[in-house]
C-alpha cells in the first residue's frame, strides 16, 4: 500500500489553509479593524482556527498514510476469499471528530465470491473506534490495572 499524496504537496496545502486563516483573523492591513472586542470572542476565533487547520491536517495526514492506497484488494473481511478486486474510484467518508467533520477518501474493493464491498485499508484509516482503545490492563484487569493490593 502507498500514500495517496506526497508530503511536500500536503505541507503546501496546509500552509495555504493556515495562511488564509491568519489573513482572515489578523489582516496585515493595519487600517482594518480586528474582529472581536472581548477575550471570549478571541477564544472563539482561536477555536475556529484550530478546527479549520486541525480538520485539514487530519485529512492530509490520512492521505499520507501508507495504508491509504492499496495496490491489491487483499482478502475479503466478510468471507475470507482472495477473489477480490479494487473498484475504480474512491468513496468519500465523513467522520465527526472533536475538530468537526473531516472528509476522507477511501478506496473500495469488491469480493467476487460473496459480492460484498469493503475498504481495503480496513477500519484503520481515519475511522479509529475510540471505544476500542484501552490502556494496558484496561477492560480486562479492572480498576488499577490488576496491580498489587494496598
Amino acid at each position: 500500500m502507498t500514500a495517496r499524496t506526497q508530503r511536500q504537496e500536503a505541507r503546501e496545502r496546509m500552509l495555504k489553509v493556515y495562511q488564509a486563516m491568519v489573513d482572515r483573523l489578523l489582516p496585515a492591513d493595519e487600517k482594518q479593524i480586528l474582529r472581536g472586542g472581548s477575550f471570549r470572542e478571541w477564544e472563539d476565533q482561536a477555536l475556529e482556527l484550530v478546527r479549520e487547520v486541525g480538520g485539514r491536517f487530519l485529512e492530509e495526514r490520512a492521505g499520507l498514510e501508507a495504508s491509504a492506497q492499496a495496490t491489491t484488494g487483499g482478502r475479503c473481511p466478510h468471507c475470507g476469499s482472495e477473489r477480490v478486486y479494487l473498484a475504480s474510484g474512491q468513496r468519500s467518508t465523513e467522520l465527526q471528530t472533536p475538530l468537526g467533520p473531516v472528509v476522507l477518501a477511501q478506496q473500495q474493493a469488491r469480493c467476487r465470491a460473496c459480492g460484498r464491498a469493503f475498504s481495503p485499508s480496513g477500519s484503520g484509516l481515519g475511522t479509529a473506534d475510540r471505544r476500542a482503545v484501552e490502556s494496558a490492563g484496561g477492560a480486562t484487569a479492572g480498576a488499577g490495572g490488576g496491580g498489587a493490593e494496598l
